[in-house]
C-alpha cells in the first residue's frame, strides 16, 4: 500500500489573483524605421491592445531600450532606397542578452540573397512583397507567441515551463473542465546534488521528467506534463486516472533511482552530506512526493486558489517517509 505523500507548494509558481484570468495583451516594440513609417500600421493591427514603441537609433540605443523594458520584438523596416541592415541584425544575434528577442524585418522588395542572409543571421520573420494587413499582423503575433513559448520550455527536460503551465491551467479553468493537478517534487534532492555533483543531479532531473512524461502519456494521451523548475514538476490529468498514474510514477521511480547511486551507497541506503544549516547529516535515497488537488463542479476559479490548497497539503505530506502521493479531500477554503 502506498504511503501518504510529501507535500509541495507552488511557491515559485504564483497564480493570478481573482478576476485576473483574462487580461489584455500588451506589446512593446523596439523599432528602427529607415525611410518608412510602420507605427501607423502596428497601431491599426493591435487596436484592441496597448502598443508601445521604443525608437532605435543605433545598436547602443537598442541595448539601453531592452535593458529598461521587456521588449516583445525588434522591428526593422526599410524602404526601397535603403539597404537591409544585416550588420545590425548580426550584432543583435551575437549579443547574449538581445539574441532571445525575436527580430522582424520589413522591406518592400529585397533581393533573394538578402532574404537568405537575413535568415542566416537569425531573423525570426521577414515580411516583404505585397503588404497584406491581416497576414502581416498574424505573422508578427505568431513570431512573438513562438518566442514566448520557446522561452518557457525547460532547456534540460524539454518540458513546458511556468508560463505554459499557467496558461494550460487557466485554459482548463475557463472551460470549466474537471481535472486533477499533480505537483511532484523530489525528497533529499539537494543532498544528492551536493554529494554527487550537478552533472549527476541533472541526470536525475531528466530521468524524473521521463518517468512522469512517459507514465502520463502512456495512460492518458490527453494529459499535460510541465517542469516548473529544479526538481518540481506538474501534470494535469483526468480525475479517474490519479491513482493509476501517481502509483505508476512512484513504482517506476523507486525501481530506477537506487541504480543512480554507487553500489556502496545503495547498499547502505544513505549518503552523508551537509544540510541547509551547514551541519553534517545522513540522508536516505531519493524519493518522490506528489500532491494532488481535484477540480470538479467548478470548485476553483483561478490558479491562486490551487496554489493555496497545495501549500497546506505540503505540511501534511512532508511528515511521511518514502515516496507517496496524497489527494486533497477538503473543500475549498
Amino acid at each position: 500500500m502506498l504511503q501518504n505523500t510529501k507535500n509541495i507548494i507552488l511557491e515559485n509558481w504564483q497564480g493570478p489573483k481573482e478576476g485576473e484570468l483574462k487580461e489584455t495583451k500588451n506589446y512593446h516594440f523596439a523599432i528602427l524605421q529607415e525611410g518608412i513609417s510602420l507605427e501607423f500600421y502596428f497601431e491599426k493591427f493591435f487596436h484592441d491592445k496597448k502598443v508601445t514603441f521604443h525608437r532605435i537609433h543605433n545598436f547602443d540605443s537598442l541595448i539601453s531600450i531592452c535593458q529598461r523594458n521587456q521588449i516583445d520584438a525588434i522591428v526593422i523596416g526599410s524602404d526601397d532606397n535603403k539597404e537591409i541592415n544585416l550588420e545590425l541584425i548580426h550584432s543583435i544575434k551575437q549579443n547574449i542578452f538581445l539574441s532571445i528577442i525575436p527580430v522582424i524585418l520589413y522591406h518592400p522588395n529585397p533581393e533573394q540573397n538578402q532574404i537568405i542572409a537575413a535568415y542566416e543571421n537569425g531573423v525570426e520573420e521577414f515580411i516583404h512583397g505585397e503588404w497584406v494587413d491581416r497576414l502581416v499582423q498574424v505573422r508578427i503575433e505568431k513570431a512573438i507567441e513562438r518566442n514566448r513559448r520557446d522561452l518557457s520550455i525547460n532547456g534540460s527536460t524539454q518540458l513546458p515551463g511556468t508560463n505554459i503551465i499557467e496558461d494550460e491551467i487557466m485554459r482548463q479553468l475557463e472551460m470549466q473542465a474537471e481535472f486533477a493537478i499533480c505537483y511532484a517534487d523530489l525528497d533529499n534532492f539537494k543532498a544528492y546534488n551536493d554529494y554527487y555533483g550537478y552533472h549527476y543531479g541533472d541526470k536525475i532531473i531528466r530521468l524524473t521528467s521521463k518517468i512522469i512524461r512517459d507514465t502520463v502519456f502512456d495512460l492518458c494521451r490527453e494529459g499535460f506534463v510541465g517542469h516548473i523548475a529544479g526538481d518540481d514538476f506538474i501534470c494535469i490529468i483526468p480525475i479517474d486516472l490519479v491513482d493509476d498514474i501517481c502509483g505508476q510514477i512512484i513504482k517506476t521511480f523507486d525501481t530506477l533511482i537506487p541504480f543512480r547511486y554507487k553500489p556502496e551507497d545503495r547498499e547502505r541506503g544513505i549518503i552523508t552530506s551537509v544540510n541547509r544549516k551547514g551541519q553534517i547529516e545522513e540522508f536516505p535515497l531519493l524519493t518522490i512526493s506528489i500532491a494532488v488537488v481535484i477540480n470538479s463542479n467548478g470548485k476553483f476559479d483561478h490558479v491562486g486558489e490551487l496554489s493555496h490548497m497545495l501549500a497546506d497539503l505540503k505540511k501534511a505530506v512532508k511528515m511521511k517517509d518514502g515516496s507517496n502521493y496524497m489527494i486533497e479531500r477538503r473543500q475549498k477554503y
